[in-house]
């Protein structure tokens, strides 16, 4: 998802653009990849300071609910990241870094066939590992 799409996304829903909001799509919208809470925090902290974790955690979790942000758990935390918004794919996911690269590939045309008698409402496939730069440093 491009930060204006999210932008427009928030404006339709009724909520109002302020700087904080717009700062924490940039700071998503920056690098492919996964971070915490406490990473947005520490980012958000340097320019608003005194923000509080829950004005964090709310702005998380809205963008979450709204389709915006896209969510995994990484080292027992869970982690964020913008919505690809594009066709239906899945990640691998660096253990180390939080960078992700699209696996073309969906597993669940043969898990559809093992299971032909259930009814599937959704799935989610992540691979986890350390990406090439993470093995050399």
């Amino acid at each position: 998802m491009q930060q204006q799409e999210a932008i427009s996304l928030l404006k339709k829903h009724g909520y109002k653009m302020t700087k904080r909001r717009e700062d924490i799509l940039a700071f998503f919208a920056k690098e492919d990849k996964y971070y915490s809470a406490k990473d947005l925090y520490a980012y958000m902290e340097t320019n608003y300071p005194g923000i509080s974790y829950d004005t964090v955690y709310r702005n998380l979790h809205l963008y979450h609910d709204l389709g915006i942000l896209e969510s995994t758990d990484l080292r027992a935390e869970k982690h964020f990241r913008m919505n690809c918004g594009d066709q239906h794919h899945h990640h691998f996911i660096c253990n180390a870094c939080g960078k992700t690269s699209k696996i073309p590939i969906c597993p669940m045309n043969e898990v559809e066939k093992l299971l032909h008698a259930y009814q599937i409402d959704g799935h989610k496939f992540e691979v986890y590992g350390l990406c090439p730069t993470c093995q050399t440093a």
